[in-house]
């Protein structure tokens, strides 16, 4: 059986605004499973961001507990925080966040420069399929390609888990299948955990589980028995 990568419990994120507080998670009890492709499914402000963050230690609970593997990310310091997304995490957004003055080749090299154990920068582009394009800047390229590069950018340390949130939100049909089927090789042939947060239903229909979101809350939890490829899924 497949060990959890992620479990919360009762993990609740109230943002105080003064006068008002707002709910983003209510109680929320997951588990993620190492190796698999998992996908976070519901409308915009459903709590899906807000998951993903807390998980990639980039935001923290208001109630509850996360534990990564073992280790409880809510108890620890900021300090420690920096270290578990340093060491163990990549993180793909919705925009690029490129060097523009840096070649593709040079904007993974700013991951593996300060990773314990990187691939090379030319090996992770090759892994999506970008090994003719290490030269280019990202003016050159398209947006599928420049998402390629933040995929490349994001393996590239070896991470234990993907976060992605929306990585196809910016673009279209075609192009996001060729981003998916990046993440589906690597969720395949590296095992890399890859969890992605999308609002596109289709995409559902690509990951091992599904978990449906809504109010901040998980609605429902579904295993894909099959599986589609990304240039299976109509959008």
């Amino acid at each position: 059986m497949p060990q959890p990568v992620f479990q919360t419990k009762g993990v609740t994120k109230v943002y105080d605004t003064g006068e008002i507080k707002v709910f983003a998670l209510r109680g929320v009890d997951l588990k993620i499973y190492e190796s698999e492709l998992t996908v976070l499914l519901g409308a915009s402000g459903s709590g899906k961001s807000t998951l993903l963050n807390i998980l990639g230690g980039l935001d923290t609970v208001t109630e509850g507990s996360v534990f990564f593997k073992e280790q409880e990310l809510s108890n620890m310091s900021e300090r420690a925080l920096t270290a578990y997304r340093r060491d163990h995490v990549g993180f793909v957004f919705q925009f690029y966040n490129l060097v523009p003055s840096l070649t593709a080749k040079e904007n993974v090299a700013l991951v593996t420069e300060i990773s314990r154990n990187p691939m090379r920068p030319e090996e992770a582009l090759e892994l999506v399929g970008l090994s003719k394009r290490m030269g280019h800047f990202p003016a050159e390229m398209s947006g599928g390609e420049q998402q390629r590069v933040a995929i490349a950018r994001a393996i590239a340390k070896r991470p234990e888990v993907l976060l992605c949130d929306e990585p196809t939100g910016a673009l279209d049909s075609k192009t996001g299948v060729q981003v998916l089927e990046a993440l589906d090789d690597i969720n395949t042939e590296l095992g890399t955990s890859t969890t992605v947060i999308t609002h596109n239903a289709a995409i559902q229909n690509m990951a091992h589980r599904v978990i449906f979101f809504a109010d901040g809350q998980i609605n429902e939890v579904k295993e894909n028995a099959t599986r589609q490829k990304p240039s299976e899924i109509v959008w």
